[in-house]
């Protein structure tokens, strides 16, 4: 009756008391709203994932898997009413201790550990492989912890080390000097703790798999911690906590997963309850089967897409793909990029990226699932054509390194491997060219591959590497390119002109490159001068009234000067640009630049001039 809360009720009789909860409790003895009142407002699971605050809960149950006197441990899991903490001190409770200890002694028995182990790290390894993260796994005791620790390194003693600063696995658990011997390796100091929570949250360490029975479960946030492996009963508000320890956002994280070992389905029904009855509409967790059915309607579209046909032909890759998968990639990916939408526009390598990045997210949330086994061989097969997009076009640009890099890892027993196929060039028995070199002979290959769509593609590629490698600091030439290759492709996209001619087309534009080159070469000047040439020769007039040679002998005192008028950051500064702009103004004025080109020379030399700011503060 007294207490804190009660002498501040009584110094504040007017006061208004809010309470802020993460977890409200409702139960006899303990409820949220009968000490605060009524909720005034609520934000719920399912608002935090729709404003992307957190990713989404998804539950698998690995029950089914273990048949070791399951029947008697669901029988007295459900007689325990709470569990007890490693602090609590209520020894009065003996009829709930001597369950728990019946039920611990179930749960810890030397064949359910060694199975469950076995199924763990068949687990985390298959979620790994396809989606890197780390995982926390609760166990019912200190004792069990340490069992399925040493039941795991049996199996992978490659992740236990004594050092604490390596290792894939550790307990994390309170303990003190007077433990039994079982224990005391695994019990330490709370600066080890925090070393083993630094490396445990960082995505480069080793660590990647915590055991623990309380600690962690609240309080403790590790957004690259995708999954949860709990083997303890656990309910209502504590249940709920732990579980969110896998829901924080992280990178691409498509959401976390809670793996059940122990049977906690009815007490997530339960707790669902209790966060839904009060307006909130939030789902603690998705069924993993969620997953597994979206993954099956992105694999149904895919085989759709290659159902139909492109300018005339059909592809057929089934079930050749699981014999013969590198022979028929140049096939697909040619296919895939003939593709349209409405007869007109070109979209299906978008439109194929698009459905591999939902298909590539289910897969990464039920790979684990028996059910998915059936389509690994297949689903590696659309990563490896999705791969050869990735690396070998210019497509999805704004898709960051990160996902790429977490794209599918999967290899198959036939040698696709998903993040590394071969080069697509090798598989269409072309020599990859060195960029820049583009030679008649190599140009002649790509014009006459049967694979009309994939070559596209490729000279595509090759084009863009070459405007990047030779033009990345002359505005002109790559905004004259750029122009041409995008010019083509829309026509291309919209079927203005057939394949053979854009082919054609873009084969032509690597000639003229080439071309401009050797012109260049023989105008006898630096990179950067041939930058600022080019600049003074867009307007026709200049070439009539002063001719190469002058021009060619502004462009270097032009960089000269301008190159030593330059100072650190000068493009930010409205001063020192003004000074620039003067000085170029003067120096065409001199020349006899013609007046009426004077002010869109300028503008396009200090372009050029920004451009090449960097190198010249090196």
């Amino acid at each position: 009756m007294y207490g804190y809360s009660r002498y501040l009720r009584d110094a504040l009789p007017q006061a208004s008391f809010i309470g802020f909860t993460g977890t409200p409790i409702a139960q006899d003895d303990k409820d949220t709203r009968a000490v605060f009142g009524e909720y005034v407002s609520i934000y719920d699971i399912q608002d935090a994932v729709d404003d992307g605050a957190t990713v989404p809960i998804y539950y698998e149950s690995r029950l089914a898997r273990l048949d070791i006197n399951q029947a008697n441990i669901d029988e007295l899991n459900d007689q325990v009413d709470d569990e007890l903490d490693e602090d609590d001190d209520n020894v009065s409770r003996e009829g709930l201790k001597s369950k728990w200890a019946a039920l611990e002694k179930l749960v810890g028995s030397e064949p359910r550990i060694e199975q469950v182990a076995q199924d763990l790290v068949s687990h985390f390894t298959t979620r790994t492989d396809t989606f890197p993260g780390k995982a926390m796994i609760v166990a019912m005791s200190r004792e069990v912890c340490v069992d399925l620790y040493n039941a795991i390194v049996a199996l992978k003693p490659e992740w236990h080390s004594d050092d604490i600063d390596k290792g894939a696995i550790k307990i994390v658990m309170t303990g003190s000097a007077a433990d039994n011997e079982k224990l005391q390796p695994h019990i330490h100091p709370n600066k080890t703790k925090k070393l083993f929570e630094k490396r445990f949250k960082d995505t480069d360490d080793a660590l990647q798999l915590v055991i623990v029975r309380d600690m962690w479960l609240t309080g403790f946030d590790a957004p690259c911690c995708h999954t949860m492996y709990i083997d303890k009963p656990m309910k209502g508000h504590n249940l709920m906590q732990a579980i969110a320890r896998v829901n924080r956002v992280f990178k691409d994280k498509p959401g976390g997963l809670v793996v059940d070992y122990i049977g906690i389905a009815s007490e997530l029904k339960n707790a669902l309850k209790t966060y839904t009855s009060s307006q909130g509409k939030g789902k603690p967790t998705v069924d993993s089967a969620e997953a597994l059915s979206v993954l099956q309607e992105k694999i149904d579209i895919v085989r759709g897409m290659f159902a139909t046909p492109v300018e005339g032909q059909l592809f057929s890759y089934r079930p050749d793909f699981a014999t013969q998968p590198l022979r028929l990639l140049p096939g697909a990916v040619g296919h895939i990029s003939g593709l349209s939408c409405d007869g007109k526009e070109r979209d299906g390598k978008r439109r194929f990226l698009d459905v591999m990045a939902a298909l590539t997210k289910a897969y990464s949330l039920c790979n684990t699932l028996p059910e998915t086994e059936e389509y690994k061989e297949e689903i590696a097969f659309y990563s490896a054509i999705k791969t050869a997009f990735m690396k070998h076009t210019s497509v999805d640009r704004k898709r960051s390194d990160e996902a790429r890099n977490s794209a599918m890892k999967q290899i198959l027993d036939n040698a696709v491997v998903a993040d590394g196929v071969d080069d697509i060039f090798a598989l269409v028995g072309l020599e990859k060219p060195n960029i820049g070199l583009l030679s008649e002979d190599f140009l002649e290959d790509v014009k006459n591959m049967p694979e009309r769509n994939l070559a596209v593609e490729l000279l595509e590629k090759l084009l863009r590497d070459e405007v990047k490698a030779r033009l990345k600091t002359d505005v002109v030439q790559e905004k004259k390119y750029s122009d041409r290759i995008m010019a083509t492709l829309k026509k291309y996209h919209n079927r203005s002109i057939e394949t053979a001619q854009v082919i054609e087309e873009l084969i032509q534009m690597a000639k003229d490159m080439q071309a401009d080159a050797q012109m260049m070469e023989k105008l006898g000047l630096s990179p950067d001068e041939i930058a600022f040439y080019r600049a003074l020769v867009m307007n026709e007039a200049s070439v009539r009234v002063l001719g190469d040679g002058n021009l060619r002998n502004l462009a270097i005192e032009l960089t000269r000067e301008l190159r030593k008028s330059a100072t650190v950051d000068w493009q930010k500064r409205d001063s020192v640009r003004a000074r620039m702009r003067n000085l170029v103004r003067r120096l065409l004025r001199r020349w006899k630049y013609p007046p009426e080109a004077a002010e869109d020379a300028i503008k396009l030399v200090l372009e050029q001039a920004e451009v090449l700011a960097d190198s010249w503060s090196d």
